[in-house]
Order: C-alpha cells, then structure tokens, then sequence
C-alpha cells in the first residue's frame, strides 16, 4: 500500500499575526494508523520541506497517544521535516491520498491547482481520498468525472460552523468548511461537535475534526483492503 499525505504549507492565521498550520493530532493519528498496517507513506506540501505545526495543537491539552508517539519518534519527525513539493508529485503508483487539517488548508490548499490535480486524478481511478477537520477545504474546487463538484451528491463532513464558533474564528477564516460542502452540493452530516464523526461514501472519507482522525484513517483502509 502506497499512501500519500498531503499537509499545508500556510502558516499564518488570516491577519490576526497568529500562526496556524496543519494540527499535530489529525497528522499523527492517520500517520500512525498506516504505518502500523504496513503502508508506505509519501509526505507532501505546497512548498515542500517542514510544513508549520499549529501551536495551539502543540498544547498540553491537545496532546494524545499518537502525538506523544510522534514526538518521541525522530524517524517520523525527519519524514515530516522533509515533505515532497506537491507540483513535483503525480497520482501514479499511489493507492490512496490523505488530508490532515488544522486550518492552513483553508488558505492554500483549497485554492492550489496541484492539489486539484491530484485529488481529480484520484477520484478518475476510483482510488480513496481522504480529509479530516478543515481539510474538506480542499474540495472546493475539484470536479467530478461529471464536470460537477467532487462533493456533490455526496455525504460529507467537516469542521461544523458551530466548532468554528466555538474556537473563535468564524470572522477570521476565508470560508467556513459546512458551508462550502453545502454549497458544492454535498449532503453535509455531523455527529456532536468534538465527538468521533466520519463518512464513506463510495472511495471518499470525511472526518469532522481532529478526534475522527484515526477512525477517518481506517476507513481509507479499509477500502484499500
């Protein structure tokens, strides 16, 4: 199984002069779900390198088994650190693409033309994409075969416009996640805010925010089984 993951190179938080990035859990947790099933995982970003960590998923309080698995594991940590640039990769010899979130994505990879380029390449050979939390944002622009949305039609997830209210960015980010999903068509669905919410459907995984992310991972998984 060859599985490529796919993080953000953004790191600033709108113009509020705080950072952000991709969210530590929603990459250590799918990370770890392939590596123990025996995958090979390819690292990319828009820029390649080391993508921006979110401080605030660096917290104590942000902190699970898989992040401190990730933080005393130097091998991932320099996989991370050495990240793939995204124009330089193509969907050939791949099995299935993944998406952590945090909300870098909102700004960068919804908008990139290599992102859409992979994830349509995907989607034409019916092989699994997956996006947890913010991640989703990354279909704002992608097509189907039938040259309408990716998403429409589709039962989706994604970071709730309640979780946004609840972090405090709704006025900050450049669109809510729901409401995209919505408006692409997408049947969107969610489960309470916080709680473990992902859905299949066909070779599409959404996961509504970081605590889906293991479960979001299995899923890819179970689809490449």
């Amino acid at each position: 199984m060859k599985i490529l993951m796919v993080l953000t190179s953004h790191d600033q938080l709108g113009d509020t002069g705080k950072k952000t990035g991709f969210w530590l859990e929603e990459f250590a947790a799918p990370y770890y779900v392939f590596k123990d099933a025996g995958a090979e995982i390819t690292l990319a970003s828009p820029k390649g390198g080391q993508p921006p960590l979110d401080p605030s998923s660096d917290a104590e309080d942000a902190q699970t088994d898989d992040t401190r698995r990730f933080k005393a594991d130097p091998e991932a940590q320099k996989h991370l650190a050495n990240t793939l640039k995204l124009a330089d990769v193509t969907a050939e010899g791949f099995d299935a693409i993944f998406y952590p979130g945090g909300h870098g994505p909102l700004w960068d990879l919804s908008e990139n033309g290599d992102s859409k380029r992979l994830i349509e390449a995907f989607a034409a050979a019916d092989q699994p994409i997956g996006a947890v939390c913010h991640a989703p944002a990354v279909f704002r622009h992608t097509l189907g075969q039938d040259g309408k949305p990716l998403v429409s039609g589709k039962r989706v997830t994604g970071f709730t416009n309640t979780e946004e209210e609840a972090v405090g960015l709704t006025k900050i980010v450049p669109f809510l996640v729901e409401d995209m999903l919505k408006s692409n068509g997408g049947t969107y669905e969610k489960g309470a805010d916080w709680t473990s919410f992902v859905l299949r459907d066909g070779k599409l995984v959404t996961g509504q925010n970081p605590a889906s992310s293991a479960a979001a991972a299995k899923q890819i998984l179970e689809l490449l089984g």
